[in-house]
């Protein structure tokens, strides 16, 4: 790990007007997340996982205090500079997969490349390739998603947020639609990220998940009120 911190949050705070008056999603939060960790995010509905996740992705703001990302204080950019910073910064997994379905595996995989123009095509689909095999599923690269299990589909997801290299990987629920086997060979996946430099942060429900983090988060109200070292951070120390 390095000492400079891919996440650093102080005082985030995100509130949502309601016809009740203001809701506080999250109240003041600080929260620092070094490079190679993988951080479980764990709490009740509610709790304010999900609005914690948005911010570090740059897909909602904060209305209150800084959310720092790979070096950028990213509340202060414009919503095209963000689009952008987020493409070549922020690779997401989500619950569902989000798989475009008239579009191969391998296209789904390229489409962040596209979007962001980081490589040309020949390179593109030489990188899609790669990163289909580094997930274990390089046979599946010509199919569309609904021949896949949905085991494959999140490995799909994986590697298409790796496509531009990102240092930090958001899982929002990456195993809620998966039964516990493939749960535990995808949080693997997420695990090994880790060891070759990428920072990960998961939202999960998974009881097991302490053995595959570094650090176990626990939100609660919108406040974080524990954290805890995870399985993986004292087998390795």
């Amino acid at each position: 790990m390095t000492a400079t911190p891919v996440i650093e949050l102080r005082g985030a705070a995100r509130a949502y007007r309601t016809p009740a008056g203001p809701f506080h999603a999250l109240a003041g939060l600080d929260l620092t997340v070094a490079a190679g960790e993988l951080v479980a995010i764990v709490g009740k509905s509610g709790s304010g996982k999900s609005t914690l996740v948005n911010l570090i992705a740059g897909i909602d703001r904060p209305t209150a205090g800084s959310v720092r990302v790979a070096g950028t204080a990213i509340e202060r950019l414009g919503e095209s500079a963000l689009a952008a910073w987020r493409g070549r910064n922020v690779g997401v997994v989500f619950q569902f997969f989000q798989l475009l379905p008239t579009l191969t595996i391998l296209e789904n995989v390229m489409l962040p490349i596209d979007f962001c123009a980081t490589l040309p095509a020949d390179q593109a689909r030489a990188r899609g390739h790669a990163l289909l095999a580094q997930v274990g599923i390089a046979e599946q690269a010509g199919k569309l998603p609904s021949a896949l299990s949905g085991g494959q589909q999140q490995r799909a997801a994986i590697a298409r947020a790796l496509a531009n290299d990102p240092p930090l990987v958001l899982a929002d629920e990456p195993t809620g639609n998966l039964d516990s086997h493939t749960a535990d060979a995808v949080l693997d996946l997420l695990a090994a990220l880790t060891r070759a430099g990428k920072t990960v942060v998961t939202v999960t429900h998974e009881r097991d998940i302490a053995r595959f983090a570094d650090r176990v988060v626990t939100l609660a109200d919108g406040k974080l009120v524990d954290v805890a070292r995870g399985g993986r951070e004292v087998a390795r120390g």
